[in-house]
């Protein structure tokens, strides 16, 4: 055989490779390829959706931790008011019922004072009648004295 005809087989044989692998295992290959490539892209995307998810949700945990925080502050200057509201209360109270105790001792010891002086000018009335018996030293008409001692009492 000749060189010149092996290497004409040789060429077509080749060339019925190349077409063989153009027409049915390239095509596959390829598309596999494209296929990973298409994942590799969409992986890489999700990385960054998820990415940009996780820097917002960041940032809203952020701003509603903020808010819990002047929430919480809120709730603790509004308990102390309450606090300070209800001890003014509480003291206003207190002085109203030491007002009224203090008014009722007054009260009593004006009444105390009223009866002491009662029981006094029955005692005076009284005196003045066992002075006027030594002095006088005879009988007199009891209805007579009581209406005197009565107008004394007035009197004093």
């Amino acid at each position: 055989m000749n060189i010149n005809a092996t290497l004409f087989f040789q060429a077509i044989v080749f060339l019925i490779l190349v077409w063989f692998t153009m027409k049915f295992v390239w095509p596959p290959i390829a598309k596999a390829l494209d296929e990973r490539a298409q994942k590799i892209a969409d992986g890489l995307a999700a990385a960054d959706r998820a990415k940009s998810e996780l820097s917002a949700a960041n940032q809203r945990v952020e701003k509603e931790l903020a808010q819990a925080r002047n929430e919480a502050a809120a709730r603790l200057a509004d308990a102390e008011r309450l606090a300070q509201s209800i001890i003014e209360q509480a003291k206003a109270r207190a002085s109203e019922e030491a007002n009224k105790i203090i008014a009722a001792a007054q009260a009593e010891a004006e009444q105390q004072a009223v009866r002491a002086r009662e029981a006094l000018r029955d005692q005076v009335a009284e005196l003045a009648i066992k002075g006027a018996e030594q002095i006088l030293r005879k009988e007199v008409d009891a209805k007579v004295h009581s209406d005197l001692l009565n107008r004394l009492k007035t009197e004093l």
